[in-house]
Formats: C-alpha cells, structure tokens, sequence
C-alpha cells in the first residue's frame, strides 16, 4: 500500500472519532471505533494487506462489546471466535506458501466448499437452537450469518479468493439484522463492505490470473 493511502485512512479516522466525540453525529464513539476498525480491516483485505489482521482483531473487541450490549449474542461469540481465527490467519497468510514462504491467492477446491456449505447448514441449526434459549434478538438471523461468516473467514484465512462471495450474501443479511436493531451505523458499513467485497473479488481475481499467466510463462 502507498504512504498515501495510510495518510487518507488516518485522517478519516480521526475526522470521525472527533465528529463522534463532540457528539455531531448520532453515533456512539462505540459504533464509531467498530466502524472505522473494520472499513480499515475490509479495505487491507482488499489489498491483500498483512495489517488486516492486527486491525481485524481490534475490531472484534470493539464488535463484541457492541453486540453483547444490543442482546445480538450470536455475533458477540463470533468475535471471539474471529479473533482465534485472525491469529492464525495472520500466520498462514505469512507462512502457510510452500517451503514456508507467503501465502498465494488460490481457488478453493469442490471439496472444500462442500464442507463449507455443509458446515454453515449445520451450524446454523446448532446455534439457532442456542440462541433460542440464551433469548438473543434474532436467533435465525444471528445463526445464519455467523455461520456464514465463519465458513467465510476460514476461505479468507487459506486466500481461496471465493471466501468473497461467502462475504457478500452474509453482508446482505447483516444489513437486515444491524438495521431492524437500531445499529444504523453499522448496517451502512455492512453495506460499504459488499462494494469492498465486489472490488476485493475482482482485485484478486486480477492477481490470480496474473500468478497463473508466470506459472504458464
């Protein structure tokens, strides 16, 4: 990434904190600080950027404060889970190439995304039934778009560039969920995120044709 794009970051940061702060913009600092840690996070990912992660994992504390506070305990329990799974996606990105060297973006083979779809499936029947008697806020919802997510963060961790499109149909959902809850805030982050994942997906496809065309070279 360019120095310049850092600077752009940081600056509307600190432009939204302040605005949040001194209360010009009907936001808790909360929402805000979840806001700006996970548009960074998305964009970085777009990037293919290492610091996604390190930003990521602030994110998650910041969201799951925010989500236990708004009874969405489905959500809340991802983060924790999104913050093991930000650690060891931080070491493959770095290590898990071969002979130990960067990861490279890559398909994701039939089987794979089999048992993520299996897995989403099972998941959220597992955790609908727990949120059904933890008396969370949407518990089909919440179950749904964890699963999904998770399924999604595990592609994202091995660089399988379909892990966008698991993305974007959570996205999707997330919006209804963070919306009818009153986190207005974040549902138009949820919804900046699908242009990110749309531009993501067609940025490393980009990168993946070009890897395979110096293979075939």
């Amino acid at each position: 990434m360019k120095n310049k794009e850092w600077l752009l970051i940081v600056l509307c940061s600190a432009t939204f904190l302040l605005a949040s702060w001194q209360k010009l913009v009907p936001f808790s600092l909360l929402e805000t600080w979840g806001f700006l840690t996970g548009a960074a996070c998305v964009y970085l990912v777009v990037r293919e950027n290492i610091w996604n992660f390190p930003i990521g994992i602030a994110n998650n504390v910041f969201f799951f404060i925010l989500f236990y506070q708004s009874h969405i305990f489905g959500d809340a329990g991802l983060q924790i889970l999104y913050l093991i799974l930000g650690l060891q996606g931080w070491y493959e990105w770095l290590y898990g190439g071969k002979n130990r060297t960067t990861l490279p973006i890559r398909r994701a083979p039939l089987h794979v995304l089999g048992l993520c779809v299996a897995s989403i499936i099972v998941g959220t029947y597992a955790l609908m039934q727990l949120l059904h008697s933890a008396k969370g806020a949407a518990p089909l919802l919440d179950s749904l778009t964890t699963s999904i997510s998770l399924g999604a963060q595990v592609l994202l961790n091995y660089k399988f560039i379909e892990n966008w499109w698991f993305w974007i149909v959570a996205d999707i959902f997330y919006i209804y969920l963070y919306y009818s809850r009153g986190l207005t805030l974040t549902a138009v982050l949820y919804t900046g995120f699908i242009g990110l994942c749309i531009l993501g997906l067609a940025q490393w496809n980009r990168g993946l044709n070009e890897c395979n065309s110096v293979k075939i070279a």
